[in-house]
């Protein structure tokens, strides 16, 4: 099972509010989905952002006039968004709630036209964890409502433990290792660094919301093929150039090979 302790003294030492503005690699996540965003969200309606740390999403959303509940199971990034709502008095921000993913209960049945899930599939181990998270995210969701759903696709989580294993070896061993390749599951044998992490396929992530009760609308990379290649991108002097590259990386975004090694990917999808 996942350990969610480990999970909650992670974030209290790294810098999620941050995280996607201090330095190139998540200012192009943070563009590239809010560009996703803009392309299939409704014109207005109710979002959940679950998983969504201290707001980095929901504030922007409920500047734009979408009503927002943030909810993590981060006590630490809860009470971050909850100051940042005082100080910038951002009414459509409605609640602000610590909630493990994979059970919703303070929320309605069929309440939100839209539920964002950029992070809980990153660490949830178990299969059983997984289908009830998105059970509980159909409960949640109006019929038609949609899914945005990020995740760290296998072959691109697994080779980074590689990586890893070269920068912080202490969190790494043979067997840890091995593990991940051969199931995905990443146990952190160290205290420090990035816990309890799960890296699907996309073909994994596709059966998973199927089964669950989705209609795919897609499955693509966020970074794409600009994965890596960050700092390059945003030294680009070329505005002409620099939106080329962008629109490249939208339009290989889908291609099976780029997801699996793209860093971050992301499933949108509808309730049947």
């Amino acid at each position: 099972m996942t350990d969610f302790d480990k999970v909650k003294n992670y974030y209290k030492g790294f810098d999620e509010k941050n995280r996607l503005i201090n330095d190139n690699s998540g200012k192009l996540e943070y563009y590239m989905t809010m560009k996703i965003l803009e392309e299939y969200l409704p014109s207005d309606g109710t979002i959940l952002d679950l998983g969504g740390g201290a707001g980095v999403y929901s504030f922007p959303l409920a500047k734009k006039g979408y009503n927002v509940y943030l909810s993590d199971l981060s006590e630490d990034l809860i009470n971050q968004a909850l100051e940042q709502k005082k100080e910038e008095k951002v009414d459509n921000l409605l609640s602000c709630n610590v909630v493990n993913a994979v059970d919703l209960n303070i929320y309605n049945d069929n309440q939100f036209d839209v539920v964002l899930l950029f992070g809980p599939l990153y660490h949830l181990l178990e299969e059983s964890e997984r289908e009830k998270c998105i059970s509980e995210v159909n409960r949640v969701l109006k019929p038609g409502g949609k899914i945005f759903a990020s995740f760290i696709p296998y072959l691109s989580g697994s080779i980074a433990i590689v990586d890893r294993y070269f920068r912080h070896p202490e969190q790494v061993d043979i067997n840890n290792l091995s593990e991940v390749f051969e199931s995905g599951k990443f146990n952190n044998i160290s205290n420090k660094g990035f816990q309890e992490g799960y890296y699907p396929t996309s073909n994994e992530i596709e059966k998973l919301f199927e089964e669950k009760g989705f209609n795919k609308l897609s499955i693509r990379s966020i970074r794409g093929f600009g994965y890596e290649k960050e700092n390059s991108i945003y030294n680009i002097e070329n505005k002409d150039m620099f939106n080329k590259i962008i629109e490249l990386i939208s339009n290989t975004a889908e291609d099976k090979s780029i997801i699996e090694m793209c860093g971050h990917a992301i499933y949108i999808g509808c309730k049947k």
